[in-house]
């Protein structure tokens, strides 16, 4: 009779055959959990609360920890929109890490970090990108002068000079006669002999 309910109890269930498991959205829902959880992982006080709640104790997180490392692949950090979150991924393989985040302070610490590269990330980026100021050009050699043609002299019939014309003033092409700038020049000038006047009084 025994045998009767063993086979009985065999022939409900289904036998194990080598079924593959399939994902009805072919895996599109977990890769998108695993995105969000990785992507968690760049805020400090997210790092704080799983080392505080005791998460970085139990093996098997602190082994999904390392199987999640695959985001560091170039094809998958496209996907990334916090790329904190793979540096802090790396760090919590660290143990020493993972125990010192349990620490408020050092949480703290993190995320003051973490602050300074924001802030100074554009400022820091563009010491790199900017060209460099070009080397200092090198002294050329100096190129010889060209062969001197000779001068002819100039018959002393075909200069004529007049002795009586006057040589025009320079003065004369600084401020042209009658222009108002000349007037203000002489306002001003009165001005300020008015004002020495009343500093000489007091």
């Amino acid at each position: 009779m025994a045998s009767g309910t063993e086979s009985d109890e065999t022939a409900d269930t289904p036998p194990l055959t080598n079924t593959i498991y399939k994902d009805p959205d072919d895996g599109r829902q977990r890769f998108l959990l695993e995105l969000e959880f990785v992507q968690c992982l760049a805020n400090p006080t997210y790092i704080h609360y799983l080392a505080q709640n005791r998460y970085f104790e139990d093996e098997a997180f602190i082994g999904y920890l390392k199987y999640l490392q695959y985001w560091q692949r170039p094809e998958y950090t496209k996907f990334i929109m916090y790329p904190h979150c793979l540096f802090f991924l790396e760090q919590l393989q660290n143990a020493n890490f993972r125990n010192a985040m349990a620490h408020p302070v050092n949480k703290e610490l993190a995320h003051r970090q973490q602050f300074y590269f924001w802030k100074n990330y554009r400022n820091n980026r563009l010491k790199h990108i900017l060209p460099r100021p070009l080397p200092e050009p090198v002294a050329a050699p100096p190129t010889p002068a060209p062969p001197q043609q000779p001068v002819h002299p100039v018959p002393a019939t075909t200069v004529s000079v007049t002795a009586n014309a006057p040589a025009p003033s320079p003065m004369q092409y600084a401020v042209p006669p009658g222009s108002s700038l000349a007037k203000n020049e002489a306002r001003n000038s009165g001005v300020d002999r008015r004002k020495r006047k009343r500093m000489v009084k007091n």
